[in-house]
């Protein structure tokens, strides 16, 4: 990322920002994406393109009338980012809460600090082929290795969804191989996957632990202490000692994982386990149960 000239208001700086990371990673820029993500009119929203291509990148874009969007140009450089997939990645995470571009100001506090671990790493050229597979309801060709399986295999995969699990990204798909809706750690793919130009048959409509919702009853560890069990309560903001936290079947595992819960078995340090699922026999994995527990392990 270079510096201009000129400083940038910070207001201008996120749309431009913005502009170009998803040029850069999906391939087309509209302004819908300015005005979803920002509330602003069409009007001001193409003045932001306009501006940003008049003084801080000229040529960096070009309008495609097929696409009806702009696409980056041949002679692309990212001058506002890093051009990084994390970028991406953080854009896509805070899509539901534009406050956390709040991030962007420094606000006299120089104490605060935010701890971030490092995340798992993901080629570019993966990104970008995922993200248009997904995008543009395409089949994914491509090589995947896991754990349990290293040497890496081949199949025609049909994405509908990228999700964020922690410092793990991973695309939800059809999965040609083994007939059935599994998830893919976007840092276990090798080589480079290729989107192809066959249209997706099956779609998250398709995908029933997609579209079926669950609801995770938490407690605390009942071999805590009535008092340890009174803090941990306060911890999360349970009620009569319990939180419900509902979410997509798919995605149960994941949210259980973060909250230290596994399905298999107990931690045997309460203090460190802390919260158990009072509902397990609810959520109607079935046989998927095993699949389920390989993904969230990494396996």
């Amino acid at each position: 990322m270079k510096k201009t000239d000129w400083p940038i208001r910070w207001d201008l700086l996120l749309r431009y920002r913005l502009i170009e990371t998803v040029a850069l990673w999906e391939g087309r820029l509209t302004t819908n994406h300015i005005c979803h993500s920002f509330g602003i009119g069409r009007q001001q929203a193409s003045k932001d393109i306009n501006t940003y291509l008049r003084e801080v990148a000229p040529g960096n874009l070009v309008y495609d009338r097929h696409l009806k969007g702009y696409v980056p140009s041949s002679s692309f450089k990212p001058v506002v980012t890093h051009g990084e997939v994390s970028e991406y990645q953080d854009l896509l995470a805070q899509q539901q809460n534009l406050n956390d571009s709040l991030a962007e100001l420094e606000l006299g506090m120089p104490g605060n600090t935010v701890i971030t671990g490092p995340g798992r790493y993901v080629a570019p050229e993966t990104m970008r082929a995922v993200v248009t597979a997904t995008r543009y309801k395409r089949q994914l060709k491509a090589s995947y290795v896991s754990l349990s399986r290293p040497e890496a295999v081949e199949s025609v995969l049909e994405p509908h969804a990228l999700v964020c699990a922690g410092n793990n990204w991973h695309v939800r798909a059809w999965c040609s191989s083994n007939r059935e809706f599994r998830d893919f750690a976007l840092s276990r793919f090798q080589n480079t996957p290729e989107a192809l130009r066959q249209k997706a048959r099956y779609s998250a409509q398709h995908d029933e632990d997609w579209q079926r919702r669950v609801t995770l009853d938490i407690a605390p560890d009942q071999r805590l202490t009535d008092a340890q069990q009174h803090i941990v309560a306060r911890d999360y903001g349970m009620k009569n000692g319990s939180l419900q936290v509902e979410t997509r079947a798919a995605l149960a595992p994941y949210v259980l994982s973060q909250l230290g819960i596994t399905f298999d078995r107990d931690h045997p340090d309460p203090l460190v386990q802390q919260l158990e699922l009072v509902n397990p026999d609810q959520l109607g994995f079935g046989s998927k149960r095993e699949q389920a527990l390989k993904a969230v392990a990494g396996l």
